[in-house]
């Protein structure tokens, strides 16, 4: 597996030299773009506004527009200049409880591994966070850019989550509106939610879209017909007959 990012964990005078490995991965179906006269592959060219040519991967710059079509352009080693050892270093700002980090701010999840001469301090850092019950908030450069992260120590290492800044963030499109809502429709609710109460075991879940897409690209291979069953789904305008209905499904299934 390749090394998304090497540096070294910063803890006070503390300096644990790791290495970041991404810990998920792409499983979507890929699809080509065919063209539909003849089901040849549709390819992209990469051309030149200027003078029309196509121009290789090797031939293209980063270029910022500062003025109307005036560019300034930045090679590779103009970003490695803007990078000083605090910036490749994951330095940790402070420590905080992870509830206060809000979901919509998690972005992509790394595995820290030590790496040599690291694993003391290491194992250090992971313990006494995980006693403490608390993560870390830090900041390195990746790339070519600033990232903020949420160091999450586990029973067995250190998984390195990527955030996003505050002013990446939307706010929701308009404020939901209120509602009133009774008593009892609220007791049923709770009720509900507490007969369909299971710890999360992630082995159970699997993506059943991609496995009927699967099925689908396997019949076409193989010359058959699609057949697609009917489902039923009944709807019920009773707020509280609707919960009723619910809970006797969730009782009769367990």
């Amino acid at each position: 597996m390749a090394v998304s990012h090497r540096g070294a964990i910063s803890f006070g005078m503390v300096h644990i030299p790791v290495a970041l490995y991404t810990a998920t991965q792409d499983n979507d179906i890929h699809f080509n773009q065919l063209c539909k006269k003849d089901g040849s592959r549709i390819k992209y060219k990469k051309i030149c506004s200027h003078c029309g040519e196509e121009v290789e991967a090797n031939g293209i710059v980063k270029g910022f527009e500062y003025e109307k079509d005036k560019y300034v352009t930045l090679t590779d080693d103009d970003f490695e200049k803007a990078k000083s050892e605090k910036d490749k270093t994951i330095h940790i700002l402070h420590f905080t409880d992870l509830p206060d980090i809000r979901p919509i701010y998690f972005d992509k999840t790394y595995h820290a591994i030590p790496e040599n001469g690291g694993d003391k301090a290491f194992q250090l850092l992971r313990r006494a966070m995980k006693d403490e019950n608390k993560i870390a908030v830090a900041k390195t450069v990746m790339g070519t850019k600033e990232k903020l992260l949420a160091l999450i120590p586990t029973d067995t290492g250190i998984l390195v989550e990527t955030l996003f800044f505050a002013d990446e963030v939307k706010e929701a499109p308009k404020e939901i509106a209120s509602a009133e809502m009774n008593e009892e429709e609220l007791k049923m609710a709770k009720t509900l939610i507490g007969a369909m109460v299971k710890g999360f075991e992630p082995e159970l879940y699997k993506d059943e879209y991609r496995e009927k897409i699967l099925d689908i690209i396997n019949a076409k291979i193989q010359g058959k017909e699609i057949t697609v069953p009917k489902e039923t789904i009944i709807g019920v305008v009773d707020l509280m007959e609707a919960l009723k209905q619910s809970l006797a499904q969730v009782s009769s299934s367990s």
